[in-house]
């Protein structure tokens, strides 16, 4: 593993983190009914920034490291807004 890769158990504590001070925030308030999708969805536009940032912008080589396919790829960009 490379210096810079973080670790999938550390990944896993910064969500967890971020899950109970948003839990914490409600102050006993129920959450949203669509806590998946705005998890989901707060996690994949950097994601994919991201990857698309590290094969300078290389949608082909950015779906294939994300494991999906190139129109998945360009619908998830338009969704995010990405360009």
């Amino acid at each position: 593993m490379s210096d810079c890769a973080i670790d999938e158990n550390e990944m896993a504590r910064y969500v967890r983190l971020s899950l109970s001070e948003y839990f914490c925030d409600l102050d006993g308030e129920e959450p949203c009914s669509g806590l998946y999708d705005m998890v989901i969805n707060c996690v994949e536009k950097p994601l994919v920034e991201m990857v698309l940032s590290q094969v300078g912008g290389n949608q082909s080589r950015a779906a294939a490291m994300l494991g999906i396919n190139r129109n998945t790829l360009r619908k998830k960009m338009l969704l995010h807004g990405i360009e």
